[in-house]
């Protein structure tokens, strides 16, 4: 047998259960910092880098500061962009981004900056010629990271890294090999 309410309780717990269906969400997302540029590592050439990327968050971004300054973000949506012009004046620095959400949720992120003047190394391990077919293959270096390798103008599929091995076939006297760094230094060899 099934135990009814008594009626004299429905008005003490109508608010109760018809608040039950509000329930509140809690963010707890912190934003995420992305660097875009400067590439590699966050290296460059010179001493004024322009760092670039976004701040992704749920709810949106209520605030972002570069070295405890606030600067401004286009769009105080989910995904809200930066540009922060640097002045560095040591070969090494860090970076400290800061960004909070409308919930106050915060995230930092340290972004080391490299001032990086040397170009990556080229040496080729092995070339061969058949008719005017060229296999070239080597290996190319750098001090911070190799992001780009290219034969003759043909851009070569690499893992980015300080250490990155190519090989590519050509056809000619001679293959032009030009490879870059995440600095933007670059360095070419023309193997014969």
């Amino acid at each position: 047998m099934r135990r009814l309410l008594p009626l004299s309780l429905l008005p003490a717990l109508l608010p109760a259960l018809l608040l039950a269906g509000c329930a509140r969400t809690v963010d707890q997302f912190k934003p995420q910092i992305v660097i875009t540029t400067p590439q590699g590592g966050a290296v460059s050439v010179k001493k004024n880098v322009v760092l670039k990327g976004y701040v992704l968050d749920d709810r949106g971004v209520a605030s972002f500061k570069v070295q405890g300054r606030a600067v401004p973000v286009k769009g105080k949506t989910r995904i809200s962009y930066f540009t922060y012009q640097t002045n560095i004046s040591d070969k090494e620095t860090i970076i400290t981004l800061e960004a909070a959400d409308n919930a106050g949720n915060v995230s930092k992120l340290r972004v080391p900056i490299v001032v990086d003047s040397q170009p990556p190394k080229i040496t080729v391990t092995k070339l061969e010629k058949e008719k005017k077919t060229i296999r070239v293959s080597g290996v190319v270096t750098d001090n911070t990271s190799v992001i780009h390798v290219s034969v003759d103008g043909n851009v070569l599929n690499i893992a980015p890294g300080p250490s990155t091995d190519f090989y590519a076939e050509t056809t000619g006297n001679y293959a032009d090999i030009i490879a870059k760094d995440g600095a933007g230094n670059t360095a070419t060899l023309r193997a014969r």
